[in-house]
């Protein structure tokens, strides 16, 4: 009783904030090709991914996962424990969080004691093995030993057994015969002890035995064994005798059962319970990859890997293999992102702050669509590096181009890649080394389509670095920046967004360069700089843009947020400047995202901004930047880190696609873009059954509830009435806005209004056919909705 009281009591703590920001309305998409570990439970096999955990039932061959949307932190994981007497599973991190996962409700505790042990260096926090004796997990650490009481959630004592007590590095730990003994790192040997001993805490109380160091220690009913390179011992008394040698350093060792296995990068090996060897099985054929962890469970082998998840071989069979692993993309360090409604593309190629493409990236890409994930490797994308960028044709369905950051543009039909566009087959031009003519490197770093579907591009470190691609045609343009950037090989590094906005003017974000403005319409050409200080410019390095619905220019830097408001007069305007977005807290002036990294901006379909940072996380904030929204950070929210690295917004459904160095969450917002016309409008759900419990939520902002109208134009008037005619709610568009501090019980946002049941009175409605009359207030189009309430 008292563990289920305070295992409430500690998730009430760890998960109120997150509780506030509508848990329910995100998504995952992690990456589950790279397993570290792999354990058993009950009718079970665990597997630790980088930052997410999945399981697999033997039994129904289901798969469920565990990630940040469960309550996961979302680092690097390095160790997982099943207890099967407390129906829990234990997740051990890189930097000493541990975090409990209940498996009969699924909650999770975060327990932050070693973290926050200020006298432990951070740097030997680690989380190495977790070993459960009766009612105790000893957690072994690069620092020493600590001890806790699952019974009553809480930790008890540490052990320093090093010399003279010093930290000691302790890979893993294991009891025999009432001793417990720790298999140490760096030359620290194996020490053992009582483990019924009081008085543990005093190193003097630890015998070591032999010398050097040991990776892996586990026993069982018939001895105690240890792992030194590549040498399996037996432990008796105070002596070893070797048992076997191994093909190759060890990674993993287990006792389980009736069975024992150790895992090398090639090979997993299984033996009886007198280590007499009964099957083996290599990482080579039919995969090439590396093995990290195995685990039997009955006549199977689970082990996990370094490419493909876990993979299954039976253990007097070992030709049929069978793949494990939940659908996710390839990776989870996705650089750009790409989202099309209902659909999602994830590319990897990367390149450094300063536009390095080394080292080179033969990564493959990623595309989530109809619920499906599928990955294409490399070896399938004509030799195309540093993949980044992604425009999706908006005239010819499935045709996607990616930009390389090293070879050209890669065009993909239907998933397939068809054409590497080079110097050779196109208008594109590779930076020229003097000193080294043979150097090829077309460093393309964005893509974007424009109205009339021609491609254009941006490449750095040539002289005509934006070109425009008629894919139709064929035909190749390109525009010199040689006014604004005399020496194009060293006078600007890299450019990153290349945004187009309605009147068709080019704006590129460069290194060196600032703001860059390029008119190639009406047959003239203009292009203008702008990058200095008296321009009110933070820094010179521009990593995102953003064109919002008002005609705007957003730019984030490295160091903080500007805005150019009037981006019809930048060719004429001989002094530009750019604009901080200052707002009123507690009667202090303060600029917005002062000083911070901006990664990315984008602008959804009601004008407000979605802002990622390096440090700080996502910003959702109000059209003119006044109101922040939203800030989702790792301690409020499920994003896996506080490094966004892009944003995209699918437009269909109001979602958020946040890419971030440590994996891929959704945000459902609810807002989409305007219509064209109201001829699709509709609302949703209809009839509103009492079963729903949708209606009279007082924040608009958690879309689960209430009552949505989709399809709406930019500027509509929308009145519900009763059947009788009788006025019950009114809302406009850009006048009653979801985020308003006024809280409205009906508001609109972008494309979608979302109404909460209530009527002027404040009171929820009552049953009945409720009429939904739209008007478009410049092309004075109307539409009328009927719906029908049930309480």
């Amino acid at each position: 009783m008292l563990r289920y009281f305070l295992a409430i009591f500690f998730i009430f703590i760890s998960w109120y904030n997150f509780s506030q920001n509508y848990s329910d309305l995100w998504k995952g998409y992690f990456s589950y090709y790279q397993v570290s570990e792999v354990i058993k439970g009950d009718d079970l096999v665990y597997a630790a991914a980088e930052n997410a955990v999945f399981r697999y039932n033997t039994v129904t061959e289901e798969i469920q996962t565990i990630t940040t949307i469960e309550g996961l932190s979302g680092m690097d994981i390095t160790t997982i424990h099943y207890s099967e007497n407390y129906d829990l599973l234990m997740v051990g991190y890189e930097n000493g969080l541990i975090e409990i996962v209940f498996e009969s409700d699924e909650d999770v505790l975060s327990v932050v004691d070693i973290v926050e042990k200020l006298s432990v260096s951070p740097t030997l926090k680690s989380i190495n093995h977790f070993y459960e004796y009766e009612g105790l997990v000893y957690i072994s650490t690069d620092y020493g030993i600590s001890v806790y009481d699952l019974e009553r959630l809480e930790f008890g004592d540490s052990y320093f057994i090093g010399f003279g007590g010093s930290y000691a590095p302790v890979n893993e730990t294991t009891v025999y015969n009432d001793v417990i003994y720790a298999a140490c790192g760096e030359g620290n040997a194996i020490k053992y002890a009582p483990v019924t001993n009081p008085n543990l805490i005093d190193y003097n109380q630890w015998t070591t035995i032999g010398s050097g160091s040991y990776t892996n220690i586990q026993s069982n009913a018939n001895g105690l064994y240890v792992l030194n390179n590549t040498s399996l011992y037996r432990i008796s008394g105070n002596s070893l005798s070797s048992i076997y040698s191994m093909p190759q350093t060890p990674l993993d060792f287990k006792l389980v059962e009736n069975n024992a296995s150790i895992t090398t990068q090639n090979y997993s090996l299984v033996f009886d319970l007198n280590f007499n060897q009964i099957s083996i099985v290599d990482s080579f054929n039919p995969y090439n990859t590396q093995f990290t962890s195995s685990v039997v469970l009955g006549d199977d082998i689970f082990v996990g890997t370094l490419g493909y998840g876990v993979l299954k071989y039976g253990i007097s069979n070992n030709k049929e293999v069978l793949e494990i692993r939940p659908d996710g993309p390839l990776r989870n360090d996705a650089f750009k992102i790409q989202t099309n409604p209902n659909e999602i593309w994830i590319t990897y190629g990367d390149y450094t702050i300063s536009y390095n493409p080394s080292p080179i990236r033969s990564y493959g890409i990623s595309h989530f669509k109809d619920d499906t994930w599928t990955n294409i490797p490399f070896e399938e994308l004509l030799g195309a590096y540093n993949l980044n960028e992604v425009a999706i044709s908006p005239f010819v369905a499935n045709e996607v181009f990616i930009s390389s950051f090293h070879g050209g543009i890669l065009k993909l039909n239907d998933e397939e890649a068809t054409t590497f566009y080079t110097p050779n087959n196109s208008g594109l031009e590779s930076l020229v080394v003097p000193s080294d003519p043979n150097v090829v490197s077309v460093r393309v770093s964005d893509l974007e389509f424009d109205q009339q579907g021609l491609l254009w591009s941006i490449t750095s470190r040539i002289d005509n670095a934006l070109k425009s691609f008629d894919t139709q045609t064929g035909q190749w343009r390109s525009y010199s920046f040689e006014d604004i950037i005399s020496d194009p090989l060293n006078g600007e590094l890299g450019f990153s967004d290349l945004v187009i906005d309605r009147s068709q003017t080019k704006w590129i974000g460069g290194y060196l360069s600032g703001v860059i403005g390029v008119r190639t319409e009406s047959g003239g050409y203009q292009i203008k700089r702008v990058n200095s200080e008296s321009s009110n410019l933070p820094s010179t390095v521009v990593k995102a843009l953003a064109i919002d619905n008002s005609g705007q220019l957003w730019i984030g830097t490295t160091f903080g947020l500007r805005v150019l408001y009037n981006t019809n007069g930048f060719f004429e305007d001989p002094n530009v400047e750019f604009r901080e977005i200052v707002f009123e807290d507690d009667g202090i002036a303060k600029e917005l995202l002062e000083g911070q990294y901006i990664t990315d901006i984008k602008v959804d379909g009601s004008n407000s901004k979605w802002i990622g940072t390096t440090d700080s996380g996502l910003f959702y904030v109000s059209p003119d930047g006044q109101k922040t929204i939203y800030h989702f950070t790792t301690t409020n929210s499920p994003l896996p880190s506080n490094f966004i690295t892009d944003i995209s917004l699918d437009s269909a459904n109001g979602t958020v696609v946040i890419a971030t160095d440590r994996g891929m969450v959704s945000f459902l917002s609810g807002g989409s873009n305007p219509s064209s016309t109201l001829e699709e409008a509709f609302v949703y759900p209809n009839p509103v059954r009492p079963e729903y419990d949708i209606l009279g939520k007082e924040d608009l902002n958690d879309i689960n509830n209430g009552i949505k109208i989709k399809g709406l134009t930019e500027n509509v008037n929308v009145k519900i009435t009763d059947i009788e005619g009788n006025l019950v709610a009114e809302c406009q568009s850009r006048v009653n806005t979801r985020t308003s501090s006024a809280n409205y019980n009906f508001a609109i946002d972008g494309g979608t209004a979302i109404w909460n049941g209530r009527n002027l009175a404040n009171n929820i409605v009552a049953t009945g056919v409720y009429l939904i009359m739209i008007s478009d207030l410049d092309s004075f189009e109307t539409k009328v909705l009927k719906l029908l309430v049930v309480r």
